[in-house]
């Protein structure tokens, strides 16, 4: 639960929408067992709520056949049912459940929607601080970040190496880089 206690310094109440154009949603696999491929979802739509007492509330959708990893046969292998699935699946959603502090930074507890099942995740926020913005109303900055494993989310593809390990690792980082404005 949520509580007073872990309101963001200066952010204040109302809604936050987050601005895809000045935010990214990217992530991390490991590929080959040796390198990594990053990758990005280019259309998102969120808002963090923050309640008269400062308590903040995030929801946030992501249209997943928007991945983007800078290879196109890469991406239309992604996007079919393979992994994504994106025609029976075509959004992945957060919605948190609580904040609270961790040091000089917080947690945001939440449920994260993939390929149709969905399961709490916590996601490490730092909150950037508050700007006057350039004439639009004040904006907020944000990072965040968590490690899920695709198979809980029932993307269980087994591409095996003949040397051990996998084509594609098993846990995913997303990183989250978000700018938020406040709206009237």
């Amino acid at each position: 639960m949520t509580t007073a206690a872990t309101a963001l310094p200066n952010l204040t109440a109302g809604t936050w929408a987050i601005d895809p154009t000045h935010s990214t949603v990217g992530f991390v696999v490991r590929h080959l067992v040796v390198s990594k491929v990053r990758g990005t979802f280019n259309d998102f739509t969120g808002a963090i709520t923050v309640a008269e007492d400062g308590t903040p509330s995030v929801q946030a959708e992501i249209q997943v056949a928007s991945i983007d990893t800078n290879n196109e046969q890469r991406d239309g292998h992604i996007k079919s049912a393979d992994f994504f699935d994106v025609e029976q699946f075509p959004t992945a959603t957060f919605v948190s459940t609580g904040v609270r502090p961790a040091g000089s930074n917080f947690v945001v507890e939440g449920e994260f929607t993939l390929h149709g099942v969905t399961k709490p995740v916590e996601l490490a926020l730092e909150f950037l601080g508050v700007n006057p913005g350039m004439g639009n109303g004040p904006v907020a900055g944000f990072e965040a970040t968590t490690t899920i494993n695709r198979k809980d989310f029932g993307i269980s593809i087994e591409m095996p190496l003949e040397g051990g390990g996998a084509v594609v690792g098993d846990k995913i980082t997303i990183n989250l880089e978000l700018e938020a404005g406040l709206q009237a």
